[in-house]
């Protein structure tokens, strides 16, 4: 190849430079500034109205009635109800624990005869930081009950693990509790999934209750083999599962770059031998603006055909991306990976803090993330909702929120939530308020004796509501 030098003037190379440059910071800008289609009936609710260290929310909806739902956040254990629909929602009192200084790590599950049930961890103190086996305080699993829909919550939790003050007691985290509401043998199964830490180690465990949760069973470990014993990539966390119509339960957590695979046939008292299914890039992370963006996985199972559906994120294409692998056949074999995100690979925006959720009534599966595809300096997000109409092989983006905000100098945690029924999708998320609203609210939740790490400025927790129910597949 013969080269030619260029004799133009080094004026007009030095604009052409300049105006090649803008031309490709344009075509990045249009790129991440992708208009999405908003999402049909979308409203948003905030159950916090002051900001606080609000984060780590989940939510529920009574399978005996689609009106009524459940949202759960930190800090310490809240609940926030709705009886129309999501149209309305009510602060419900006495559900953190009073004999605890700190509570957390949310979630929420109705059963099949419409009680909800709440589930968290309680502690006095965290142990060493992201090694929190290490100097840890009494700590546990607690679950609390409602028989009215989250309007009262009965007095007493009850215990699914306790670790009493001693020296060398593990530290329980990350609880995530599952209903079986269907009509199998099993059916009325609650189940509660977790990480322990300990010195040396991470463990996944699981205990289940068959009495409505009044007792529990002593844990059993569902790990192939421990993890690393810090918070972060290595370990066993991120505990998920879905229990079938058959009464089959899945279960899912995030261990050495790949999402672990289990199920028990005999309503949680044995399982297969956990094996790695998907391989991801870590999946714990930092991007712009936020120390802590994991990608946990979740599960989910469409309740007719009985297809699994598991997401998770990570950046195996250099930015963050929303995944999402399908099986047909109980988990034996997995689809390939598919971007959950539309916005063209490789195009630097973050998406991430994803959850899933399958519509238990028509078997759509959706997903809720944050999305950066709107800022050219990915640096802010809003909220996007994903729906698949063909089974998990593709998906439609669709903005929940359009009103970026920036999540500096907050704590986010490590959820967010979304659960669907009969085409109503509901999604619960945080959210930084603009500066000037933060600031004057900057010691909001700051005298609560929580060890967590605290929302400078504070955050609030918000409910979306979008209705498909009218739109054809």
């Amino acid at each position: 190849m013969i080269l030619k030098i260029s004799r133009l003037p080094v004026s007009l190379l030095v604009a052409r430079s300049i105006s090649s440059s803008i031309a490709i910071i344009t075509l990045t800008a249009l790129l991440h500034s992708q208009s999405l289609p908003k999402a049909p009936g979308a409203e948003v609710f905030a159950l916090t109205p002051q900001p606080g260290p609000f984060t780590e929310p989940a939510i529920a909806i009574d399978p005996n009635n689609g009106q009524r739902i459940v949202a759960v956040y930190q800090d310490n254990a809240q609940a926030s109800y709705s009886q129309d629909g999501g149209r309305s929602w009510k602060s419900a009192e006495g559900v953190a624990p009073s004999n605890y200084k700190v509570s957390g790590d949310v979630s929420v599950a109705f059963d099949r005869q419409g009680h909800v049930f709440i589930c968290y961890i309680a502690f006095d103190k965290l142990g060493t930081f992201n090694y929190w086996g290490h100097d840890a305080s009494r700590n546990g699993v607690f679950v609390r009950r409602s028989l009215d829909g989250g309007v009262t919550w009965e007095a007493n939790h009850v215990p699914v693990m306790e670790q009493p003050t001693q020296p060398g007691i593990p530290f329980e985290d990350k609880p995530y509790i599952i209903s079986d509401t269907s009509k199998s043998r099993y059916g009325g199964n609650l189940y509660v999934g977790w990480t322990r830490w300990t010195l040396t180690n991470s463990q996944i465990l699981l205990s289940r209750s068959t009495d409505d949760g009044k007792t529990w069973s002593s844990p059993i470990e569902i790990d192939r083999h421990p993890g690393l014993p810090r918070d972060d990539n290595g370990a066993a966390e991120g505990f998920a599962g879905a229990a079938g119509p058959d009464g089959r339960l899945y279960a899912i957590w995030s261990q050495d770059d790949d999402i672990f695979f289990t199920v028990s046939g005999d309503g949680g008292k044995t399982f297969s031998r956990a094996r790695p299914v998907i391989h991801t890039a870590p999946i714990m992370f930092a991007v712009q603006t936020l120390e802590r963006a994991n990608g946990f996985p979740q599960i989910a199972i469409d309740p007719r055909s009985q297809r699994l559906f598991v997401t998770w994120s990570d950046y195996r294409n250099g930015d963050l991306d929303i995944f999402c692998s399908t099986s047909t056949d109980h988990g034996k074999h997995w689809s390939e990976p598919v971007r959950v995100n539309t916005d063209p690979a490789h195009d630097g925006a973050e998406q991430f803090f994803q959850w899933m959720g399958v519509d238990q009534a028509d078997g759509t599966p959706y997903v809720l993330f944050y999305d950066r595809r709107r800022d050219p300096l990915n640096k802010m997000q809003s909220v996007t909702l994903a729906r698949s109409i063909d089974q998990g092989r593709s998906f439609q983006n669709y903005a929940w929120t359009t009103e970026m905000f920036d999540a500096e100098g907050v704590f986010f945690g490590d959820y967010t939530g979304l659960a669907a029924f009969g085409g109503r999708v509901y999604g619960v998320w945080m959210e930084k308020p603009a500066a000037s609203q933060a600031a004057s609210n900057k010691e909001a939740g700051a005298a609560n004796g929580s060890e967590l790490p605290k929302a400078k400025g504070g955050t609030v927790v918000k409910v979306g509501v979008a209705d498909f129910s009218g739109v054809e597949k």
